[in-house]
């Protein structure tokens, strides 16, 4: 017996109820069957939750045990609601309600609100954050644009976790949460904030929860009139219910317990926002006699890895750990992950590129591929990669990083400082390139070392920090070089990484893939120090980051790679450490007797996963300098060297690129990037050998494009292509 866990595009609606169980394996039946009472589904990642609830709506629907009107169905983001109200369409259970909480109780406070208060329901505010800096200004407190992100993601946490601003100071220290300001600062805009909505009239999303909350508690009337309408609850994604979510949830059952609950205390990530698997784990305590069923059938995922998966658990502790699914497999065995050890993240970049390169020769569509990453500011060193390798992608949950708020203040400000040179006296102590980026950056926000805790404040450092870097590596690869040397390399990158939205490979952190799955996953920057995370430091927490780490090896449906660079630049000091996350689990790092049977994957260095010989220094073939950037060691030379670039090959050859990147319907950088172009121009290659020895022309490209471009260099029109001659 399998389960899909894709349906077609328009699927028959099933003639009767007994038809609706068809295709079911016998732990999702027992859910569809189970349609009084509590129920509590243990569903591990791939294993058809969604399929099993949809499918136990709908019979009791069609069987008419339960009335369409009756059932309330929630769950936590619009397209899971979306794809909910889809299969129930599709299964003939169009009238059943599928919704957010936000959405459920937005329209239950919308109604009831003339007749519990009076009047028209307050307006709701779509953002809430320029009503946070009118309140930080009140309290003249000054905040950045990426402070004001995080001490509203404080007022929303203390919100949902039912804190009051008098009680946010206390209650942060005894959960030793890192706030982003001082509490008492945060307490005291919050106080304002509320104030402001009053004085304002306004509400924000949680004000939704929390008015229907007191609505709810206050007049019976209306309590006793949701419940009977709604008489049986369905609750997705269960481990990621926040106390004022379960408050309502109570409210709306009353002394019932028609409830249905869904999770995976295992995939529990977001406890930052306020999430929490307690209600999940305690469900048992709170209804004793609750019909329990466990889907532990992965039909999404080969036995490789699911084998993983299960290894990364069997590692965990605490009590969610003590509650684990171990899934079993149902797809036919597939290759094993690969391990990819790499000597720095530049190279482990290049490597991940050219492997996804391979499989999109190989037949896998790009938008099945999926690079997951940490965090956001990962992102900067992929992209560039991907583009060089002509590889199309898509950035999911992010800003492209030239396009972030924080990188083109940065550009601004370092262009103002190469326009005024010495007459900038911020500049007056910095002795060379790097300490005149650092000392700019450091009005942005930059410092030696990085903020305490997670947010947006750490992101905007981590991408100036990423700046500081790219100033430090182009300054030893160009004595000399200065700011405004820089700012024209930043323009050029930036450039040279623009890329309309198209369909690609997706470029995410790992929090914004919950939810989704590709053929191919490729997890990268497992070290100490990103996975875990530095700021993860209690148990509590790296056990929430191993969840995480767990939540992307369940993306992948058939191929997975994890990698990991020891170092950051090309030639720095191999000192960083794999994730301990992997110790047992990758070659060569011991033994776990719990995991004992199936394969444990490959293990490759970075030369070999490209099928490279371990490289030494990149030398400019004009001056011999060592070369470490990688523009210059695309082209050969230093960028300051003289160039022998023929101009108007060079033109020829945008002229042609230009037109093929128009026929294929992608962006130019796929066909070719300015880089390689300058390099063709530059070595004007006579034959196929000549042309494949120039960085950015691989087998594929050489096989694509090679003729045409041969042609050129001859003083053709590039008219052919290798398969037509």
């Amino acid at each position: 017996m399998t389960a899909a866990t894709h349906s077609t595009l328009f699927p028959q609606v099933p003639e009767t109820a007994d038809a609706v169980l068809d295709g079911l394996d016998p732990e999702q039946r027992e859910v569809a069957l189970a349609l009084t009472g509590p129920v509590c589904v243990l569903a591990g990642a791939g294993t058809g939750k969604t399929r099993a609830i949809t499918h136990r709506i709908a019979y009791g629907v069609r069987s008419g045990r339960l009335q369409p009107a009756s059932v309330l169905a929630v769950t936590f983001t619009n397209r899971a609601a979306g794809e909910m109200r889809g299969r129930l369409r599709q299964l003939g259970a169009g009238g059943v309600q599928a919704r957010t909480f936000h959405s459920a109780a937005l329209r239950q406070l919308q109604f009831f609100w003339p007749k519990a208060v009076g009047g028209d329901l307050p307006r709701l505010l779509e953002r809430k954050i320029q009503l946070v800096a009118d309140a930080a200004a009140r309290c003249r407190v000054r905040l950045d644009r990426n402070e004001l992100r995080d001490v509203t993601g404080e007022i929303e946490w203390a919100k949902v976790t039912q804190t009051v601003p008098a009680d946010y100071p206390a209650i942060v220290a005894k959960a030793h949460r890192d706030a982003p300001r001082d509490p008492a600062e945060i307490s005291q805009i919050y106080a304002m904030y509320e104030q402001l909505k009053r004085d304002r009239s306004v509400i924000d999303f949680e004000d939704v929860l929390l008015l229907t909350v007191g609505i709810l508690q206050d007049r019976h009337d209306i309590a006793d009139q949701i419940r009977s309408q709604y008489q049986h609850f369905v609750v997705d994604e269960y481990q990621d219910v926040s106390p004022l979510q379960q408050r309502l949830l109570d409210l709306w059952l009353g002394d019932r317990d028609n409830l249905c609950v869904v999770g995976d205390a295992s995939q529990t990530i977001y406890s930052f926002t306020g999430a929490t698997p307690d209600h999940l784990l305690n469900f048992r305590t709170r209804h004793p006699g609750a019909t329990v069923v466990k889907l532990v059938r992965d039909y999404r995922s080969t036995p490789q890895v699911v084998h993983l998966a299960n290894g990364l658990l069997s590692q965990a502790r605490g009590r969610a750990a003590e509650h684990r699914l171990e899934l079993i497999s149902q797809r036919d065995p597939g290759p094993d992950p690969v391990y990819t050890e790499y000597a720095d993240e530049p190279t482990e970049a290049e490597g991940t590129a050219r492997r996804i390169r391979d499989l999109i020769a190989a037949g896998v569509p790009a938008g099945e591929i999926a690079v997951l990453y940490r965090i956001n500011a990962q992102s900067e060193v992929y992209e560039q990669a991907l583009a060089d390798a002509g590889v199309p992608y898509q950035l999911r949950g992010a800003e492209r990083f030239f396009e972030r708020q924080e990188v083109r203040e940065a550009g601004i400000a370092l262009r103002g400082a190469a326009r005024a040179g010495g007459n900038d006296s911020l500049l007056d102590d910095a002795e060379d390139l790097p300490a005149q980026v650092r000392a700019v950056l450091s009005t942005k926000g930059w410092t030696s070392q990085p903020p305490a805790g997670s947010g947006a404040v750490r992101d905007r450092w981590e991408s100036l920090a990423a700046l500081v870097r790219l100033a430090e590596d182009f300054a030893r690869a160009r004595s000399g070089a200065t700011l405004s040397d820089l700012v024209a390399e930043l323009d050029e990158r930036a450039a040279a990484q623009h890329a309309p939205t198209v369909q690609g490979v997706t470029l995410a952190s790992l929090h914004s893939a919950k939810g989704l799955e590709w053929d191919a996953v490729f997890l990268v920057g497992l070290t100490e120090g990103m996975m875990p995370i530095t700021y993860a430091k209690t148990d509590e927490q790296i056990e929430e980051e191993r969840r995480l780490l767990y939540v992307g090896v369940t993306r992948a449906r058939l191929h997975l790679t994890l990698s990991w660079a020891l170092s950051r630049s090309p030639g720095g000091r191999a000192a960083r450490r794999p994730s301990r996350f992997l110790k047992g689990l990758r070659p060569g790092s011991g033994s776990l007797g719990t995991i004992a049977s199936g394969g444990s994957g490959s293990f490759e260095r970075g030369a070999a996963a490209g099928r490279r010989k371990p490289r030494g220094p990149v030398r400019c073939r004009v001056c011999g300098a060592t070369l470490t950037e990688a523009g210059a060691m695309k082209l050969m030379r230093c960028d300051d060297c003289p160039s022998d670039m023929d101009e108007a090959l060079y033109e020829r050859l945008r002229d042609w690129r230009a037109e093929q990147a128009r026929e294929l319907g992608q962006p130019a950088y796929c066909v070719f990037t300015d880089k390689t172009l300058m390099a063709i121009a530059e070595r004007v290659p006579a034959t196929g050998g000549e042309l494949s020895s120039i960085s950015g022309v691989g087998a594929r490209k050489l096989d694509r494009f090679g003729a045409d471009v041969l042609a050129i260099c001859a003083g053709g029109d590039g008219g052919t292509n290798l398969h037509d001659s």
